[in-house]
């Protein structure tokens, strides 16, 4: 369940994100392992389920990935990027 407050759109997050690690959404959105596609994953999950709070399993069915793979990037060492791409909303 999302938190009360008005969150943005997953797709809106996916654009902004896209746009300030300059990576297409595809490449976000596929099995991609290269060191920048990953780190813009990890943003991505991080500021959506740690931030949002959308649940993971949303946020894996929008990236096609597993909802393991999601939880594991929320968990994981925090980008220091994140507050750059909260402000923006």
């Amino acid at each position: 369940m999302r938190l009360s407050r008005k969150v943005p759109e997953l797709a809106t997050l996916v654009r902004k994100i896209v746009k300030g690690e300059g990576i297409e959404e595809w490449e976000l959105r596929s099995g991609i392992r290269k060191r920048g596609v990953v780190r813009a994953r990890k943003l991505f999950c991080q500021i959506a389920v740690g931030r949002m709070g959308y649940p993971g399993a949303e946020v894996a069915r929008y990236l096609g990935v597993t909802t393991s793979a999601v939880n594991r990037l929320v968990v994981s060492e925090e980008v220091g990027d994140l507050e750059k791409y909260l402000k923006l909303f």
